[in-house]
């Protein structure tokens, strides 16, 4: 096992330094010094939401660097955070034979399954990034199915137990959380901050998330500022929503509110979200570092088409961000790496 573990790690380092420091022979295959790890590998890459988006667009760089730096010829296809549009694209993608795919895995096991056991037969590797798809995962770990991102039920769980900790709230404050139950596995992490709010006591109201407003914050504006003004008494505001949580600046100042009036949390930084923190607007972020979650899904794919690894599971969203470490990772943030 420990030969294992150090031929691992120098073939990451190897595919991070642009394969130029070693040559290492195996009985399959040979890396010669001006080979890069991903040369002759097609992929597919789906960042998740639309071009542009805060989230997206970091995920989007991790995986251009990917691209660049392994050698892989890499397509982007968009899906506007759209379950169904997913399930849809991950067939067309099939359809164009490529070595690899990486998913969102937002629609879950279930609606997946199908298409993962085609592009499996085919000898497609699949891997998935942002949400967990853990049947299909046990399922074709060894053929490369590997995981790249939070995990979705923990992060949620602990944003809210953070939050309650933190700001200094009570039994029975009321709290009031905007999410997407609805969606099988991507749900996982509402029903995390749900759950860990209602365990410390706190009065939870709900509300989903509708299509046009996961596409884009501003079409929730109303709905943001429908609930605060029918509810002036709640204390805590939870957005499971990267670009939700840029825009809640905009969702308070809108709903008549200042800085100081309405605790807010959410997920995943971006260069609004970071205003946010510096302004007094966003109190508390978990930061799931999706930059690697474009970057490793590449290595990932690349690692078993060349050299037949298994899946990797890599959980990326540990750490919290707040106005008291936001100065060290806002030039992250600036560059579309954190």
């Amino acid at each position: 096992m420990l030969k294992v573990n150090r031929v691992l790690m120098a073939l990451i380092a190897f595919a991070i330094l642009g394969g130029s420091f070693f040559t290492l022979t195996s009985g399959h295959h040979t890396l010669a010094q001006d080979e890069k790890t991903c040369s002759g590998v097609d992929i597919v890459f789906f960042p998740g939401g639309s071009p542009g988006g805060p989230f997206e667009t970091v995920v989007y760089n991790g995986a251009l660097r990917a691209a660049a730096e392994l050698g892989a010829n890499v397509q982007f296809v968009w899906s506007d955070w759209d379950s169904q549009k997913m399930v849809t694209q991950l067939t067309e993608a099939i359809a164009t034979s490529p070595d690899g795919i990486a998913i969102m895995g937002h629609p879950g096991d279930e609606a997946y399954r199908a298409a993962v056991d085609e592009a499996e037969a085919k000898g497609i590797i699949i891997t998935a990034q942002n949400v967990e798809l853990s049947s299909l995962e046990g399922q074709y770990k060894s053929s490369g199915f590997g995981y790249v991102g939070a995990f979705q039920y923990g992060a949620g769980f602990a944003l809210g137990q953070e939050a309650f900790k933190r700001f200094g709230l009570k039994e029975g404050d009321k709290a009031m959380v905007w999410g997407l139950l609805s969606q099988a596995g991507r749900g996982e992490r509402t029903r995390g901050i749900v759950e860990a709010l209602e365990g410390a006591g706190l009065t939870v109201d709900y509300l989903e998330i509708d299509s046009a407003t996961n596409s884009d914050p501003a079409a929730g504006v109303a709905t943001f500022t429908g609930y605060v003004s029918a509810n002036p008494d709640v204390k805590l505001i939870v957005t499971d929503h990267g670009n939700l949580t840029a825009s809640q600046e905009s969702l308070l100042t809108a709903a008549g509110k200042g800085p100081d009036d309405i605790f807010a949390a959410g997920f995943d930084l971006s260069p609004a979200t970071v205003e946010g923190i510096n302004g007094g607007w966003t109190d508390l972020v978990i930061d799931q570092q999706q930059w690697l979650q474009g970057y490793l899904p590449i290595l990932q794919i690349c690692l078993a088409k060349k050299y037949s690894f298994s899946g990797l599971t890599i959980d990326t969203g540990a750490g919290f961000a707040d106005k008291n470490n936001i100065d060290i990772l806002a030039p992250l943030v600036e560059q579309g790496i954190r």
